[in-house]
């Protein structure tokens, strides 16, 4: 499975964030921020400079800043009602003061969102410069729609979200397909180009051999490409947003204790891992060793060789630790951890992972037991944001901004009930330099100075043992010539395959049937809560409907969306 990694930046429903797979394996950091506790109100008179769009100049005297967006004439919702800047501050409201709200990173930052000129016009102020801002409004929510937009979290029933701002809309959402249509209140530029998509829950190869889906997104395992192999099937893969790794959870169990975690660390031999799990499917693509990131600006390698068994022994011999006569290391009180190892069940390649480290660890005196359930509700709504697990293993789906780090690994997005259990710091990792380094790089708008505070934060999580990243993971998008085309445009961006409105309806049949291999319940429909934090929540849940200020890219960037009639115009000083 997969999850979203969401700095909510909720996860493109409520902003851009990172997503965790179940079945793939992405994991969702939970990251807490303090709920604003300012109320709308008139917006401060703002001066400095103004960069339209691109990177805010400073200018004035405060710290603050302001961005102004124009809506676009023609973006309206499916009721024909016109987005306005009450649904900008609406989506605020709710992020912020929902409990249990996914993450309110930025939001937090956010002091009011008024009217402007006209209806059409959203001025939204901050207490400090907000670098990731285009992050933010990436899923607002109608206003009209909600009953209190300050606590959305019965807002939304088992038949998913209703209201729409772009080119689809949800028909009906049942155990066994969710089914969109096109919005007709929609005068964009997606307009799409069939007349209905199926979203059924299968994400198997046989389906797509038998004809009973057109398009499947799996992930990549060993023997997928004679699976696929097929005269009437092609594939295609692209390297994107998205990488596996090893978690130790360090709030409580086994890995609160540094010694043991660094030590534990130390006795995973990620190449033989590679070699028996990843290199069959992962054509080359070689181990990734950046953390919590995909190689580019922020990596500095730190993650090589970190395969050391004699050094692992020795750090716990020096912290008093002894073997016992069945070779397992007993603390100095004289008792052995066990590590609840919790994956997804039915994720093979993982359980793989279990069958070949679980024993190899037990040689070097370390007790593992395999400790999964299913992917979703158990896995990433329930156990992972509880923290109910010791060591995870998952695929992380992120952001184009490195924004997702701070949702993910600050002190204050560990989920607890000083915070009404926001956030998305699911390890548990707390380190004050790091969680500072992150949100000075929030607020810093030079790139340069914004890149070190990052590699900052980095170095920290490499040091505090906090994961072991495996593997940059491909996209892979499957269909049947016969019946679709035009699927593999999309594989890399953030949100996958959400460009359904170009695909081709080859067999006439006016559908074109997608394969989900986490098929999200009905029961979990709110895009501000812990339903977001899986990916396929959001790739068939959120995003079809809810629009945002921007869109992600194929090649990892922002773009303008056709909501707003221009780029926003940012002024940083007040």
């Amino acid at each position: 499975m997969r999850t979203t990694k969401s700095s909510k930046i909720a996860a493109l429903a409520v902003g851009l964030a990172l997503v965790v797979a179940a079945c793939g394996s992405d994991s969702s950091t939970k990251t807490t921020a303090a709920p604003s506790t300012t109320t709308p109100g008139t917006t401060p008179g703002t001066t400095g400079s103004t960069t339209p769009g691109t990177t805010p100049t400073t200018g004035g005297t405060g710290s603050g800043m302001t961005i102004t967006y124009e809506i676009a004439d023609s973006a309206n919702w499916n009721d024909n009602t016109p987005i306005s800047w009450a649904d900008f501050q609406c989506t605020w409201q709710a992020t912020v003061n929902t409990p249990a709200s996914l993450s309110t990173v930025g939001y937090d930052q956010i002091t009011s969102v008024e009217k402007g000129a006209s209806d059409k016009e959203v001025v939204v102020q901050f207490k400090s410069p907000f670098a990731a801002y285009k992050t933010l409004f990436g899923g607002l929510l109608e206003k009209s729609k909600m009953k209190d937009c300050m606590d959305v979290s019965t807002d939304f029933g088992t038949d998913g979200i209703k209201f729409s701002g772009k080119e689809w809309m949800l028909d009906s959402w049942t155990a066994e397909q969710i089914v969109y249509v096109p919005n007709p209140a929609y005068k964009g530029p997606r307009t799409p180009d069939v007349k209905k998509v199926v979203i059924v829950p299968t994400g198997d190869t046989t389906a797509l051999k038998a004809g009973t889906v057109d398009f499947i997104f799996p992930q990549a395992y060993t023997g997928i490409d004679k699976e696929l192999s097929d005269p009437n099937i092609k594939y295609d893969s692209a390297l994107g947003g998205s990488f596996e790794a090893l978690y130790f959870q360090q709030k409580s169990g086994p890995f609160a204790d540094k010694d043991y975690r660094e030590a534990f660390s130390k006795s995973i031999d990620l190449q033989a891992l590679y070699a028996q799990i990843y290199a069959p499917f992962a054509q080359g693509t070689p181990l990734l060793d950046c953390g919590p990131i995909a190689p580019g600006q922020y990596c500095d390698h730190l993650w090589k060789d970190t395969y050391d068994p004699t050094g692992a022994a020795d750090v716990l011999t020096k912290a008093g630790w002894t073997k016992g006569s069945d070779g397992f290391w007993k603390n100095p009180k004289g008792e052995v951890p066990v590590v609840r190892w919790m994956i997804n069940t039915g994720n093979t390649r993982r359980e793989s992972a279990q069958a070949f480290l679980i024993p190899k660890l037990a040689t070097l005196g370390f007790k593992v037991k395999a400790d999964n359930c299913e992917a979703t509700p158990c896995v990433f709504q329930t156990r992972l944001p509880a923290l109910d697990y010791d060591l995870a293993m998952y695929i992380s789906t992120v952001s184009p901004d490195p924004i997702y780090l701070t949702s993910s690994f600050v002190c204050d997005q560990i989920p607890s009930d000083a915070n009404g259990n926001k956030g998305q710091n699911n390890v548990g990792w707390c380190n004050q330099d790091a969680s500072t380094a992150l949100h000075n790089a929030d607020k810093e708008i030079d790139d340069a100075k914004r890149t070190a505070d990052i590699k900052t934060a980095i170095k920290a999580m490499h040091d505090d043992y906090v994961l072991l990243p495996t593997l940059q993971f491909p996209n892979i998008g499957a269909y049947r010539t016969d019946k679709v085309s035009g699927t593999q445009k999309e594989l890399a961006n953030y949100t996958a395959f959400y460009d359904w409105y170009q695909w081709k309806d080859v067999n006439g049949d006016g559908q074109i049937v997608i394969g989900a291999e986490q098929f999200p319940t009905n029961d979990c429909s709110n895009p501000i809560t812990d339903c977001a934090s899986s990916s396929w929540f959001e790739w068939v849940i959120a995003n079809p409907v809810l629009p945002g200020a921007y869109l992600t890219t194929n090649d990892l960037t922002f773009v303008l969306s056709d909501m707003l009639k221009s780029e926003p115009v940012v002024k940083v000083g007040t």
